[in-house]
């Protein structure tokens, strides 16, 4: 981590994202407890979380945007649009307004997907590709480490002072982020030829043919190479099921615990303790089992810890709540760790926005399918089904572990930079991936 701290432009694009995250960690978890004192329903809370993971479904749409436009403006203004889309939080007063706080979540649930594709573009090009797994860390080092105080501070501040205040937070956070990032110096490269489709002369039926093989690059790309189709596969089908627990948590806290809703803010800031320990050894991971055993092992993680929380006890549910944290940085380092290194710059805001949706649009499905069970079916069973089936996609993903095997001398390149523009050469056909056998 030190190494790439000691990159002026990789400390200042930390510093921006700080500010972003700080807000994120606040905000997330206080809006479903805003809605669940609103209301007093857990479906309704955990439905919260649905509502933000549901705009993955644009996830083709944002990624072709991402890819056409230059990449600093693009994460400012955002950042930018995340604050204001806070505004209309200030008008909540009761359960009647709960379809503000909806709409919000839903909005920022797509700039947040947005953000993260640029992101990729960012440090894949900023970064050497032998310290894409060391700043990938670093970054997951700190927001879950967040998770230490940002729960646990949105939920103290809610209680205290009410919704507007986490709004007001929110706002200065991702402002500072814009600001902050908007002094990167950066050599924008210009636009993929292949995405200039205005340029183009062709009929109505041709551009639509072009602009849909576009959209759906990432999602080809995501399918044709066979360590990212394992790794959205797997990390797909675990997150089948580890969207109940947006709402179980709740369940597991009111009728396990017997406490109210606000305890959740604690529960989530042990499992930050368990993140930040992930996210401090995920480079290390990494370096020894490569980027689909880093992921395999953090699905795998999730599987003993969802066990645990079948037998309500406060001191299980902290060590449940700590392999949780473990689980999550190793999973997204090692999945976005292995999107950078096997994608062409060119594509890289598509196939990040995509592996998004493959894996979210699931866990949207489930975090639904969460909210209606919950009151339903025992939580303490549901629990156990998630554990076993998040052991099986480990297991799936464990087996694959060759196709990225670790790291060595000859991974110590950088990224390939994008191809020359379309009055150089002959533009490829649409979708066509240049170097992928080099990756």
């Amino acid at each position: 981590m030190r190494t790439v701290l000691s990159r002026p432009d990789f400390r200042l694009l930390f510093g921006g994202l700080l500010a972003s995250m700080t807000a994120e960690s606040i905000l997330l978890l206080a809006l479903a407890i805003w809605v669940k004192d609103l209301t007093g329903s857990d479906g309704l809370a955990g439905a919260t979380i649905f509502v933000i993971l549901a705009p993955r479904t644009l996830a083709p749409l944002v990624g072709w945007f991402v890819d056409r436009y230059p990449r600093k403006p693009f994460f400012v203004v955002t950042n930018v649009a995340m604050a204001l889309l806070l505004t209309p939080l200030f008008a909540v007063r009761d359960a009647d307004d709960m379809w503000i706080i909806y709409a919000v979540a839903a909005l920022y649930g797509l700039s947040n997907l947005t953000v993260g594709a640029v992101l990729s573009r960012l440090i894949q090009e900023m970064v050497p590709s032998d310290l894409l797994g060391e700043a990938n860390g670093a970054l997951q080092t700190v927001r879950q480490g967040l998770r230490l105080v940002g729960p646990l501070a949105g939920a103290g501040l809610y209680a205290v002072r009410g919704g507007w205040v986490l709004a007001a937070v929110g706002m200065v956070g991702f402002l500072v982020a814009a600001a902050v990032v908007g002094t990167l110096r950066l050599a924008e490269s210009p636009a993929r030829p292949t995405d200039r489709l205005a340029d183009r002369p062709a009929d109505g039926t041709t551009r639509v043919r072009r602009l849909s093989a576009e959209l759906v690059a990432g999602l080809r790309h995501l399918a044709g190479e066979p360590a990212l189709r394992r790794a959205v596969l797997g990390f797909g089908l675990g997150s089948l099921v580890m969207g109940f627990t947006e709402s179980l948590i709740f369940a597991y806290v009111d009728s396990g615990l017997g406490r109210d809703a606000a305890f959740v803010g604690v529960l989530v800031t042990v499992q930050g303790i368990g993140g930040l320990v992930g996210g401090l050894c995920s480079a290390a991971v990494l370096r020894r089992l490569g980027e689909l055993g880093t992921l395999a092992a953090g699905v795998a993680f999730f599987g003993p810890a969802a066990l645990a929380l079948a037998y309500p006890n406060l001191w299980l549910g902290f060590t449940a709540m700590l392999l949780a944290g473990v689980s999550l940085p190793l999973t997204l380092v090692g999945l976005h760790t292995l999107i950078q290194r096997r994608t062409p710059p060119e594509l890289i805001g598509r196939v990040a926005a995509a592996s998004e949706a493959v894996i979210r649009c699931p866990q949207a499905i489930s975090v639904g399918v969460g909210a209606l069970i919950v009151g339903v079916l025992d939580f303490r069973a549901v629990f156990v089904s998630i554990g076993l089936a998040t052991l099986l996609a480990g297991g799936y993903l464990w087996a694959g572990r060759r196709l990225s095997p670790p790291a060595g001398p000859a991974a110590r390149t950088r990224v390939p930079a994008p191809r020359p523009a379309a009055e150089d050469r002959d533009p490829a056909p649409v979708g066509t991936l240049s170097g992928r056998g080099g990756h």
